[in-house]
């Protein structure tokens, strides 16, 4: 298309998880779509997130098998990381991926617009000089990673995860400023690839928005991995050398190492789109929707790491997907995020679905914990992994109110207890279930028989 045109019934601005999802679902149901993207479909789940990080992290936990091949009686030898191959590894999975997602637009006839758009109109989006009109606009421009005040991210000695997923070597030491999802996932990585290295976060405990036996846990994990950590501490500068960085904390302990991984969070790509000359009410950068995605002014709607909701790509997946149904005149139902599963695919893995303990008791909820230790379970015995299934229930046989695991690949086991409480379900009625053996879902139905009143390899 030569020119810009309309009116489409829908323009998207940004071709990540919340719009390119729009997108495909609007298509599906007979809507024109226009999906303006500057960059590449995908967005930064495919590009620069959860992809390629959870390919480093599958090439890490091979880099462990290889050292630790003599405990299971194997003869394997670890000679180290070769990053080109790595590298290599990295962009062919995420290369796949961006064919298949090209194709699957192109099949669905919508049009792609290449370039940055911009909000000119409540209803039009001006690329490249050319205006495009929609019955309707979602906006889905995604996020950046952040940084604090003072700080400088010069892309060599500090760097942000966009610069660690390119980095060419391994780095001897590195300090990672930030003990969430993606500090945690880095860290992991680079201590399974032989680097020195140290978090630094400011609340008490590592990933702080998960429940505090499962934040206590990952910490003792990475201990005894060799990952250190400085909690409840926080940054107050940091120097570049010669050799690398000096980090000073508040109270004037000095950090030094060859890298300095910032990793304090995403932050909305809203500023200069021209969202609030058009009227759409935004908070600190944020666009601000109701339960249905919809800003303040009609028509226009926003997805994904743009608004203030759990910045996840199946939570883009899903807000777009939504947008896209509502559009279309179809009863939607809006999400319930506490039901939203979040995984952190650290060596071990950290897993959570619904409320934690502290949050259910703030709710005004009379709970029951119960923790299931994976030393019960033979899968998990076998893998030589440890850690725990912890659920969150009312007492007296109501409903699972959260289900949050610790230990390698816990993250598959989480769908399940998505479904626990999403349905709403008791442990009784889970405990009539019967789980396969051996496999670390029994961890889940186990936690789920004690809590029914039927324990087996629980001590009370």
């Amino acid at each position: 298309m030569a020119e810009g045109s309309g009116p489409f019934d829908i323009v998207v601005l940004g071709g990540g998880s919340g719009g390119y999802a729009c997108a495909l679902r609007a298509a599906e149901l007979g809507k024109s779509v226009v999906l303006i993207e500057k960059a590449k479909v995908g967005g930064t789940c495919l590009h620069q997130g959860c992809i390629p990080t959870k390919a480093l992290l599958h090439a890490a936990e091979l880099a462990d098998q290889a050292r630790e091949g003599e405990s299971f009686g194997v003869k394997t030898r670890f000679d180290g990381i070769d990053v080109p191959g790595v590298l290599a590894y990295k962009d062919k999975v995420i290369s796949g991926l961006w064919k298949g997602l090209q194709g699957l637009i192109k099949s669905k006839k919508i049009t792609v617009v290449e370039g940055e758009g911009r909000l000119t109109g409540p209803n039009q989006v001006t690329v490249n000089g050319e205006v495009y009109t929609g019955r309707n606009v979602v906006l889905g421009t995604g996020s950046v990673p952040k940084s604090l005040p003072g700080l400088d991210i010069d892309g060599q000695r500090v760097i942000t995860s966009d610069h660690a997923l390119v980095l060419d070597r391994v780095p001897s030491s590195v300090i990672i400023l930030g003990g969430g999802v993606i500090g945690v996932e880095f860290a992991s990585v680079w201590r399974s690839f032989g680097a020195e290295v140290t978090i630094v976060e400011a609340l008490p405990h590592l990933l702080p928005l998960e429940d505090e036996s499962n934040s206590k846990l990952l910490e003792r994990a990475f201990r005894r991995r060799g990952i250190k950590y400085e909690l409840g501490q926080r940054f107050e500068s940091v120097k570049t050398t010669d050799t690398g960085v000096v980090v000073t904390l508040e109270g004037g302990k000095t950090l030094d190492a060859e890298l300095m991984l910032v990793a304090v969070g995403r932050g909305p790509v809203s500023a200069g789109l021209g969202y609030e000359e058009q009227g759409i009410s935004v908070d600190r950068g944020y666009v601000l929707v109701n339960e249905f995605c919809q800003t303040s002014v009609p028509g226009v709607y926003a997805v994904g790491d743009l608004i203030p909701t759990l910045q996840l790509a199946h939570v883009g997946f899903a807000e777009g997907i939504l947008v896209a149904e509502h559009i279309a005149g179809l009863p939607v139902v809006p999400i319930d995020y506490d039901g939203v599963p979040r995984i952190t695919y650290s060596e071990p893995e950290v897993a959570s679905v619904g409320i934690s303990a502290a949050t259910a008791r703030e709710r005004g909820h009379d709970i029951v914990e119960l923790s299931y230790n994976l030393a019960g379970n033979g899968r998990s015995k076998i893998l030589q992994t440890q850690g725990e299934v912890k659920v969150v229930a009312e007492k007296d046989g109501g409903r699972v109110l959260g289900v949050h695991m610790v230990g390698a690949r816990v993250g598959e086991l989480i769908a399940e207890a998505q479904l626990i409480y999403n349905w709403e379900a008791t442990a009784g009625d889970v405990a009539q279930l019967i789980h396969p053996h051996p496999t670390q879902s029994e961890a889940l139905g186990e936690a789920m028989l004690a809590l029914a009143g039927k324990p087996l390899h629980v001590h009370n």
